[in-house]
């Protein structure tokens, strides 16, 4: 039986035909300068533009690439649950398709996966480390995100939304199985199933830059964000997510 790559790096993707190119070359270089056996994996949430052609013309430089197509939109929890259901690697890492955390800051998750089973980017712990904010009411409001999920899941990190994450792929695989938040309200439930499940996590302060053409409605999104963290709370009253309850960080 052949041995898995030791990475692989997760791109959820939405008509991203413009910012692919310039993504994937900067994923290439970092690729050709770790030397670690990696796959990358595009993951097409139905997409109307030519997201999977751009993906596939890469290639070229990135040979373990795959294009693995939802076939319809799905959100971006949808997509990175298919991405790592799909993925061979030891560590698996998803990405925006932005970029907005650089490449290169996977290095820090990675090494914190020497000692824990998930590593979190996050903007909030050293903000020097941002060279692009976002305007200050996307800001703020993400500051009352995080006391809502701080107070309702009882999760200790202070920024659970940077799309910037990195698992250790077989014990973190039951987290993702049992995951059902398919947008963007899916970060904290991964992290409070891992909590749940005894799993070790740690947050890590990366450089990150805002992307202005960010997907994100402030309205819509961001209310269905906070309804998806009632519905977890909900979820887990309801034992819809099976298995250990003694490292259950909001019993």
């Amino acid at each position: 039986m052949t041995a898995g790559p030791s990475l692989s790096i997760i791109i959820p993707s939405y008509n991203e035909e413009s910012r692919l190119p310039e993504t994937l070359r900067r994923i290439a270089s970092y690729l050709r300068r770790s030397g670690r056996e990696t796959e990358v994996i595009v993951v097409d949430d139905g997409s109307r533009d030519r997201t999977a052609a751009v993906a596939e013309s890469f290639r070229g430089e990135i040979p373990t690439l795959r294009v693995v197509p939802n076939g319809a939109n799905r959100g971006k929890g949808f997509s990175v649950r298919h991405g790592f259901l799909e993925a061979r690697g030891r560590i698996v890492l998803f990405t925006d398709a932005d970029l907005s955390a650089p490449i290169e800051e996977a290095d820090k998750l990675l090494a914190a996966l020497e000692s824990h089973d998930v590593a979190i980017g996050s903007r909030a712990l050293d903000r020097s480390l941002i060279s692009v904010h976002q305007s200050r009411f996307r800001e703020f409001a993400g500051i009352v995100f995080n006391k809502l999920v701080r107070l309702c899941l009882r999760l200790p990190f202070v920024d659970t939304q940077c799309g910037f994450k990195a698992f250790r792929r077989e014990p973190c695989r039951i987290i993702f199985e049992q995951q059902r938040i398919e947008r963007f309200g899916f970060d904290p439930e991964l992290l409070y199933l891992a909590r749940r499940h005894g799993l070790r996590s740690v947050e890590i302060p990366v450089r990150w830059a805002n992307s202005p053409a960010t997907r994100v409605s402030m309205f819509r999104d961001s209310l269905q964000m906070f309804l998806d963290i009632l519905v977890i709370r909900w979820n887990a009253l309801r034992g819809r997510y099976p298995g250990s309850r003694k490292s259950d960080p909001a019993a």
